[in-house]
């Protein structure tokens, strides 16, 4: 006996989340299918929308701006402006921890390998680094904290021509913390306030010992910049207190996986699926589905299974979102002939050539960053003769093809349009 719900969204990442979420405030009843944690945890924290438009290098200032000229393939044009601002007020609800809202314009925010990143959201800790900010800067590295290298991001920062001064200090975190440490582990010092010992010998507050040491690097700094490993229950409370400590506002530099900014947006994503009463059903892969009519000639889902230890669980639904995530996340699938979609076997068009999947140069355009399902004006993906492949079946996030989100920096934003756009119109088919 199959599991019965209005809606099931498969992928519980930023798009399945937003789709689930759009659809159960809409009044369906809704289960989402997760096979791994999201990978909220493998990225930055911060929300683009787009940063870069594909014919220039030149970071976009107003993302929305740059919508309509995007090629008709692209998924946002698939949303339209005003749907990508819909998606984003809800992100903005959501996420209410997050900044940028006040604004169409790009912030620029700067990255733990002294890079500058535009980006249209941004984590409230983060607030006071962004490089449109002329106050003089401090960087904190930590020594068993490899992946931030002080000194190197804030050289990386002067020579892009940032408009302030910025140097970099590496010392020990108070406490000892292993080089593998984690990095919930210096958050969750800091959170506590736990006691540790300092290099002196002596026990301190491990946030007084922070800014004891953080002190004699400050040289006039106006703001201070640490790792994005300032607490996780309570961030803001880390943040004030190494504030009223140090004189100075202080903020986090977005990092690499894991990442605890990426890590508390998941936390609050989930917290709002479960305040809508969304049903989810996580650590098992979908692996099969089955059609509504004969195989071959289906027009319609009537159920997806899950594997679970074996045994084949099936969830049936009136209407399926697709959001399984791209190429990286497996949502696509290659081998040496051919490029598939493996849960519903949609069209993925592609060269029969692989070697027209890439170009010869690395920094080339490829092909094989454009792979996802094309679809119709609701989101329905297509077969290869242009018709919808299941009528009752929509697609987001970046499972989609006709964009390069890593060029373009829009990852996050087409995610969340797409996402909330699809969950509504399934809810919509439901009534």
């Amino acid at each position: 006996m199959a599991i019965e719900s209005e809606v099931v969204v498969v992928g519980g990442g930023l798009a399945g989340g937003f789709a689930a979420l759009a659809a159960a405030r809409e009044g369906a009843d809704v289960r989402l299918l997760s096979y791994k944690q999201s990978t909220l945890a493998q990225a930055s924290g911060l929300v683009d929308v787009l940063g870069y438009t594909p014919d220039s290098d030149r970071p976009a200032a107003d993302p929305f701006e740059a919508i309509p000229s995007l090629a008709e393939e692209h998924p946002y044009r698939t949303v339209g402006v005003d749907g990508v601002r819909e998606a984003m007020a809800v992100f903005d609800e959501v996420a209410d921890r997050y900044r940028g809202a006040h604004t169409d314009r790009n912030a620029l925010l700067p990255t733990h390998g002294g890079t500058i990143k535009p980006t249209a959201r941004y984590p409230a800790g983060a607030a006071a680094g962004v490089a449109s900010d002329e106050r003089d800067a401090l960087l904190v590295g930590f020594e068993a904290l490899v992946d931030f290298d002080a000194p190197h991001a804030a050289a990386h920062l002067e020579a892009a021509g940032v408009p302030f001064d910025v140097s970099g200090a590496t010392i020990a975190f108070p406490g000892g913390l292993a080089a593998d440490a984690k990095v919930t582990r210096y958050a969750k010092l800091l959170d506590e306030d736990a006691p540790v010992e300092t290099g002196t010998g002596a026990t301190r507050r491990a946030r007084s010992a922070l800014a004891s040491a953080v002190q004699p690097h400050l040289d006039g700094a106006e703001r201070v910049g640490f790792p994005a490993v300032l607490g996780d229950d309570d961030p803001a409370a880390v943040r004030e207190s190494l504030e009223t400590q140090l004189g100075v506002p202080v903020f986090e530099v977005p990092m690499g996986p894991p990442s605890l900014p990426g890590l508390r947006l998941e936390d609050d994503l989930y917290a709002a699926l479960d305040a809508a009463g969304v049903s989810m059903e996580t650590g098992n892969p979908v692996v099969d589905y089955e059609p509504d009519g004969e195989r071959g000639s289906e027009g319609r889902i009537a159920s997806v299974s899950i594997d679970r230890n074996g045994a084949s669980i099936p969830f049936a639904a009136d209407q399926f979102v697709l959001a399984t995530g791209g190429l990286v996340g497996k949502g696509i699938g290659s081998d040496r002939e051919r490029v598939e979609e493996p849960v519903f076997d949609c069209h993925v068009p592609h060269a029969t050539d692989r070697y027209e999947w890439f170009d010869t140069d690395a920094f080339g355009d490829h092909d094989f960053a454009r792979f996802g399902l094309p679809t119709d004006d609701d989101l329905r993906p297509l077969d290869a003769r242009g018709g919808a492949e299941f009528e009752n079946l929509r697609a987001a996030g970046s499972v989609l093809g006709g964009y390069d989100f890593a060029a373009e920096k829009s990852g996050s934003g087409v995610s969340i349009a797409t996402g909330h756009a699809a969950g509504a119109a399934a809810a919509e088919a439901v009534r």
